[in-house]
């Protein structure tokens, strides 16, 4: 259940854990920190923090994830995700209620993977994943434009539909030597990748953007201009003013599932990746524990909550790392830095920041999957589109919540649209008159007998809830010159207490019209509830039969009695 990769390797004593592999992972760590740095900076101020504490998530959480986690690559830290989500809670419960509810979210990580829900987290369906990032990726392009293009807005509306009204309405309150600087930011970020491919582009052009706005004197916002001086100090929050009343923790139990719910899913998807990189296999369940433990941590620490990064793991990925050594070593030249020069970056533009975010709203979109899942199946294409448009104009809870239940409800339509019951007793009669002599006595006995007083139905697919009005149709072909009615069952693979509820009325009419009811080839499971219920002992064993001839044979010869 809790087996974390580092200490597993090191026990088993890996080839991989070598001078080389270690040397690899360490520059490795060294280049995920770089590129962390400035994303984790940007991430930290748009979940409504100040900027250090975005980095002092990367660091607490990104050490545990990788010294505890179930992945040998993974990269922990905060991610666009949960932007939204963060800046929310902050907004309604205060900088209090997000420390609570992300210990909170730690504690349900950790007792989802004790209950190896790892596994089932996976089932998640992807219509719903996709609406609901490619909905936060909007909202979190949203929340930038006011500093990109430096307009003047003294209170930005939350609805999505109101802040866009907003934007509109101040469009003439643009900062040009802003919008510039944001643009300048943008054209770094998107191009600097093809000149080199180990620097990240964003801190190119927080690095650049800074060196403009501080030489030129440029009337640009900076993170100093915003949040003052900027505090390189890692240390414990004081949770002697934190309310931790049941009523303060019931009403945050919402918040806490979205983040604990979120965070499992993209870390899980995360390392689902990087074992499709490295050809290995993470333990779901160690990761889950390790993720809360991560976000508890996080949280004393006064960071928000943080999960799996997909991008900053691939990136580990291709520099060679293959050892939790490198997330490690990720985390603790992240913490370097931050004590060396983070006094330094309260000169970054805000709208370069700005421009960070856009660029990963937009690597959060996935447009190209949105795009596909349009041309798929009908119930596919609406949990998609209710999925995202709730997100957008609501909140991730109401769409996590509404998507599920959207694609439960048309799951179950699609199975039990599946189940199909058919009177097959002409069927079978032509079947028999079409062999040779193999079957020649029951051929001549049942002739007259087939369709008319022994009517067979083959039932095709689960038995369950949402296919028990189909089964129950079957009633309506009963009539007095029925005698017997076989129920052929080889093709159901299980079936639920509704069914075995219709089961016992299809029993019940059987008996008001003095119709014999048989069984035959039942399978493991269905055949197990009949028994345990009691079902089968009331209707007698000798009702059920190993093949549909036998069943015929029986109901014939008690037709000739």
């Amino acid at each position: 259940m809790f087996q974390p990769k580092l200490f597993t390797l090191i026990a088993q004593k890996n080839p991989s854990i070598n001078k080389k592999q270690i040397a690899n992972d360490i520059v490795s760590g060294i280049i995920v920190a770089i590129i962390a740095l400035p994303l984790s900076i940007a991430l930290g101020i748009a979940s409504g923090v100040e900027p250090e504490k975005g980095l002092v998530t990367a660091v607490i959480a990104g050490f545990l994830i990788s010294f505890l986690g179930g992945s040998r690559v993974q990269i922990g830290g905060p991610t666009g995700a949960f932007v939204v989500i963060v800046y929310g809670i902050i907004e309604q419960f205060g900088i209090e209620g997000l420390t609570v509810a992300t210990v909170m979210a730690g504690i349900f990580m950790i007792l989802f993977g004790a209950l190896q829900f790892g596994s089932i987290i996976k089932y998640i369906p992807y219509p719903i994943t996709t609406g609901f990032t490619s909905g936060i990726a909007v909202v979190l392009f949203s929340t930038q434009i006011k500093d990109f293009l430096g307009l003047e807005i003294s209170d930005v509306p939350s609805e999505f539909f109101e802040k866009w009204n907003s934007y509109l309405s101040n469009l003439d309150t643009i900062s040009l030597p802003t919008a510039f600087i944001g643009i300048l930011s943008l054209l770094i970020i998107a191009f600097w990748p093809k000149l080199n491919k180990t620097i990240p582009g964003s801190l190119v052009a927080l690095i650049a953007s800074t060196l403009a706005v501080t030489a030129f004197n440029l009337p640009v916002l900076t993170i100093g201009d915003h949040f003052g001086e900027i505090s390189s100090k890692v240390t414990m929050i004081d949770i002697s003013n934190i309310d931790l009343s049941f009523s303060s923790i019931r009403i945050l139990i919402p918040p806490a599932l979205t983040i604990a719910f979120l965070a499992s899913i993209e870390s899980l998807l995360s390392a689902v990746v990087a074992d499709g990189m490295i050809g290995k296999k993470h333990r779901s369940n160690t990761e889950l524990i390790a993720q809360g433990i991560a976000n508890i941590g996080s949280a004393f620490f006064g960071g928000i909550p943080a999960t799996g990064a997909i991008a900053r793991t691939a990136a580990n990925v291709k520099n060679g790392g293959r050892t939790p050594i490198a997330g490690i070593v990720h985390a603790l030249f992240l913490l370097l830095i931050m004590k060396l020069f983070m006094p330094l970056a309260k000169l970054i533009p805000m709208t370069s920041l700005g421009a960070v975010l856009l660029v990963v709203a937009y690597n959060m979109s996935e447009w190209r999957s949105f795009k596909g899942l349009l041309r798929s199946t009908k119930s596919d294409i609406t949990v998609l589109l209710v999925t995202f448009t709730l997100t957008v104009v609501f909140d991730l809870v109401i769409a996590i919540q509404v998507g599920m239940l959207a694609a439960m409800l048309l799951f179950v339509k699609r199975m039990a649209d599946s189940t199909q019951v058919a009177n097959t007793g002409i069927m079978y009669k032509n079947i028999l008159d079409d062999e040779d002599d193999e079957n020649l006595e029951l051929k001549n006995e049942s002739h007259e007998y087939l369709g008319s007083k022994i009517l067979i139905y083959d039932i095709n697919g689960p038995l369950f809830f949402g296919a028990a009005n189909t089964f129950m149709d079957i009633l309506n072909e009963l009539n007095t010159h029925t005698e017997f009615l076989i129920l052929r069952m080889n093709n159901v693979p299980n079936m639920d207490a509704t069914a075995l509820d219709a089961l016992k009325r299809i029993h019940k009419r059987c008996i008001k019209e003095k119709t014999e009811l048989y069984y035959s080839e039942v399978n493991p499971q269905p055949l197990k509830l009949l028994k345990v219920s009691g079902y089968l002992k009331a209707v007698g064993d000798d009702k059920l039969f190993g093949s549909v001839d036998e069943a015929v044979k029986s109901a014939v010869s008690k037709l000739k009695a």
